[in-house]
């Protein structure tokens, strides 16, 4: 279970992260990912919120699909920027994934969404 010290629950910080952050996305989760100065108190460490909608299922699948991810992002909190703040949204694809491809998928757009971002190049 993710603490309550990391749980994002302010909707404006939630469109700030899905709007400003960097995106990277995968056939089952889309992870948005901004440096939050207004998440929380300095020094809380990264905020994490999820967004399961409708499409995923009925609530006992969007439930357990939330359960899966809250799990799953715990493990990299620490790889994380103090002031992070980060949106997982779940897709529909999540409701009838394995935990392992979840894993994976969710690892993938975090490191990208990491990532440092390269220069353009203009010729």
């Amino acid at each position: 279970m993710l603490s309550s010290a990391h749980r994002l629950t302010d909707g404006a910080s939630f469109r700030e992260a899905v709007r400003s952050g960097r995106r990277s996305g995968s056939r089952t989760v889309v992870v948005h990912l901004a440096s939050g100065t207004s998440g929380g108190a300095a020094g809380s460490g990264p905020w994490v919120g999820f967004v399961v909608s409708r499409a995923v299922g009925n609530a006992v699948t969007r439930n357990r699909v939330k359960r899966r991810l809250r799990h799953l992002v715990r493990e990299h909190l620490s790889s994380l920027p103090g002031s992070a703040v980060l949106v997982v949204r779940a897709l529909p694809a999540s409701a009838d994934a394995s935990a392992a491809e979840l894993r994976t998928d969710l690892a993938r757009c975090l490191r990208r969404a990491l990532a440092p971002v390269e220069p353009e190049v203009r010729t």
